[in-house]
């Protein structure tokens, strides 16, 4: 649990103590469980609950998306090319903005080849003014 954030929100590092006695380990582990959970953790009044929840929902904002949001933002997502017809198509489209591909290999297959393709490509085709596309590979060899 994030310590300072909570010490911030005014809970008491002891109380994020207890929590962590008590198994919750992360944020999430507390915005998925009842209120009633957290009252049985020795220590932690309605009060202190009420404020622990909250301060855990401004930490990590839980919600839901709406299938008509889940749609527009998977609309947005471009395809981009690898170079190669049959890749692309072994990717259903090529590689996609918003997401990590790794590519691993044999020495000499091609790998840095599409890294350097994957940036031109980047840089030829213009996406949006307030896009920002960041190609990064290692080399472990």
């Amino acid at each position: 649990l994030n310590f300072i954030f909570f010490q911030s929100a005014g809970i008491a590092a002891a109380d994020v103590k207890k929590l962590r006695e008590a198994g919750f380990h992360t944020v999430e582990s507390i915005q998925f469980v009842p209120k009633k959970t957290l009252l049985a953790v020795k220590g932690i009044s309605e009060a202190k609950a009420d404020k622990i929840i909250e301060a855990a929902q401004k930490l990590v904002p839980f919600g839901f998306t709406t299938a008509t949001e889940f749609h527009q933002k998977r609309s947005e997502i471009i395809q981009l090319t690898t170079g190669s017809k049959e890749l692309d198509k072994l990717l259903q489209g090529g590689i996609e903005t918003g997401s990590i591909t790794e590519l691993f290999g044999e020495f000499r297959t091609g790998k840095t080849q599409i890294c350097h393709t994957l940036a031109v490509t980047c840089q030829v085709r213009q996406i949006s003014l307030n896009s920002c596309v960041v190609i990064h590979w290692l080399f472990p060899e």
